[in-house]
């Protein structure tokens, strides 16, 4: 086979003298001639501080790189860290996407070992892959160790949540809450719930692009370095026999992503994560499909947000590979892994060694706890809610409308003694989504009334065209499609009209008759002004959440061809 980058390297053209040339830095004599060049896409950054040890990890994968006669290269490309980029790290996830996609068509490489951790470097590390179709790999930087405080273990990001709404009530100290923070992060890694980055990593396993067994490694276990040169040694065989994303991602490696999803109590932010990554490789993946197949799969894992324990329980209780041999008979038999193997080859010889972490089929943590699509007059193009994480009382439920128009809005009236709002209420925050912050945050699952959580109240129907952090829990309708600032009709509500949320129906309605939502005009103030530079382009082009907020000219793979010369 020839490699991709004898088309820079090979001959002894003026072209092929600069390329080798400049490349000659002390590497090997024959490191140009017929030697696989692999890139390590590394999201390292001080910044994104669940992604900074992945440097050390880099350096796994090119000793086994090397070990296996290719030549590693690594190659920084854009990081996104969830708890500093502001306004939002999904504003940036497309961004990210396309860098690396141009990267690595544009540089002299045969293949990609694709390192991530935090929330959206995974998501937009495949999505750049899939585009550019080069043989690719992914190793997770892995979660963090358990934390305690007081004796309890703490969950990063679900306990923030929490313990916060707790200060608010007046039953924890600020003092306290303080002093919880240098608990909260005991190592390197990123979220050891069960959030977004413990998910996608999960998911991108099941989905065949982790060597199986590697996902939700720990980040400080030595076992992650092992797997890492593994995983650099396999780079190099894949560009032998060109196993590419297309080779082997199908509509059943899909499936069996949305059956792990469902089966770990994963986050809602996956769905529109696989939905971009599918629309990347030309799969028809819709809405629908994460309820046809992932909705009625029984949640085995005792996690937080949606149970008790965390991703180092999880790990040692047995991982992954331990919860899907539960439900392999969902499972498509004949998707492919990264291995070339499928992906239910690797189950027989998985037992659960803690039945309290991961739960055996017959006793499940909820029995049909996968994400919910609702449809109705308010989300004609669908919404999410995850009832693993819902209060049961509030899956069905009828409650008055208070609206709040954008995030600044909720903010300055939410604790206000005199709003009109009880525990029967139904918040609604609009102006969240793709177009409309822009960028769709994390921001549905709004804190409670102060005054309603001093009178014990901990769960309210919330509905949002935003998201909410996958390490966040309660009765969060989200991704609500159209969007507000798309014309949805969530920007036709009025604080007072009544809402209807029925999860079993799949249902969730404004009780307004048709002609009179009709006469409404929707208030567009709040909504994202036109902007410069990549939010304008962002604004302009990014798709709804149902579509996966891509951009609409990024769909589809472009391939790996560069069709100009440089020199």
């Amino acid at each position: 086979m020839k490699l991709r980058s004898a088309d820079w390297y090979a001959g002894e053209s003026r072209n092929s003298y600069i390329h080798r040339a400049w490349m000659r830095r002390g590497v090997p004599s024959d490191a140009f001639e017929g030697r696989p060049q692999i890139a390590i896409a590394n999201t390292a950054s001080d910044l994104t501080p669940c992604n900074a040890h992945l440097t050390e990890v880099a350096a796994s994968v090119k000793n086994g790189v090397y070990e296996a006669g290719g030549i590693p290269l690594e190659l920084p490309v854009v990081s996104l860290g969830e708890t500093n980029v502001r306004p939002t790290a999904m504003l940036w996830r497309n961004l990210a996407a396309m860098a690396t996609e141009e990267m690595l068509r544009a540089n002299p490489i045969d293949g990609v070992v694709l390192l991530g951790g935090c929330d959206k470097t995974i998501p937009s590390l495949l999505m750049a892959a899939a585009s550019v179709d080069i043989p690719a790999v992914v190793v997770p930087g892995g979660p963090m160790l358990n934390g305690t405080f007081r004796g309890v273990p703490l969950g990063c990001g679900t306990d923030v949540w929490r313990l916060s709404e707790e200060v608010r009530a007046g039953t924890l100290s600020q003092s306290d809450f303080i002093r919880s923070e240098s608990a909260m992060i005991r190592s390197r890694g990123h979220c050891n719930t069960m959030g977004t980055a413990s998910t996608m990593a999960l998911v991108a396993e099941a989905l065949g692009t982790v060597v199986p067994g590697v996902a939700g490694t720990p980040a400080p276990d030595s076992r992650l370095l092992e797997a890492a040169h593994g995983t650099g040694r396999l780079a190099v065989s894949l560009v032998a026999e060109d196993r590419r994303p297309s080779t082997f991602l199908t509509a059943g490696s899909f499936r069996n992503a949305i059956v792990a999803l469902a089966a770990i109590g994963g986050s809602t932010n996956a769905v529109v994560h696989l939905l971009a990554i599918a629309g990347r490789l030309g799969l028809d993946l819709t809405l629908d499909d994460f309820d046809r197949i992932g909705s009625r799969v029984p949640v085995l894992v005792d996690l937080l947000p949606a149970g008790r324990f965390l991703m180092e329980d999880f790990h040692r209780a047995g991982g992954l590979r331990a919860v899907l041999r539960e439900v392999r008979d969902l499972l498509d038999a004949d998707a492919l892994t990264i291995t070339g193997k499928p992906l239910v080859d690797y189950l027989d010889d998985a037992p659960i060694w803690d039945p309290e972490v991961i739960r055996p089929r017959d006793a499940p943590l909820v029995a049909e706890g996968g994400i919910a699509v609702l449809r109705g007059n308010l989300a004609p193009s669908g919404a999410l809610i995850k009832p693993a994480a819902a209060s049961a009382h509030l899956l069905r439920h009828r409650g008055r409308a208070v609206v709040f128009d954008s995030i600044e809005d909720f903010q300055a009236r939410i604790d206000d003694p005199s709003l009109d709002v009880d525990a029967s209420s139904v918040l609604v925050l609009r102006g969240c989504g793709p177009r409309g912050y822009p960028g769709m945050p994390e921001v549905a699952n709004m804190p409670l009334p102060k005054k309603l959580l001093a009178e014990g109240v901990r769960d309210m129907v919330r509905v949002c065209d935003g998201r909410m952090s996958g390490t966040a829990y309660g009765t969060v309708v989200l991704h609500v499609a159209p969007e507000a600032a798309a014309g949805g009709p969530l920007a036709l509500v009025r604080t007072g009209d009544w809402i209807t949320l029925d999860v079993e129906a799949r249902r969730i309605d404004v009780d307004v008759p048709p002609d009179e939502l009709a006469r409404r005009a929707p208030d567009t103030q709040n909504f994202a002004a036109p902007a410069r530079g990549w939010e304008r382009l962002y604004i302009d082009h990014v798709q709804q959440a149902d579509q996966g907020a891509d951009l609409d000219f990024l769909r589809g793979s472009s391939g790996a061809e560069v069709l100009r010369e440089s020199h």
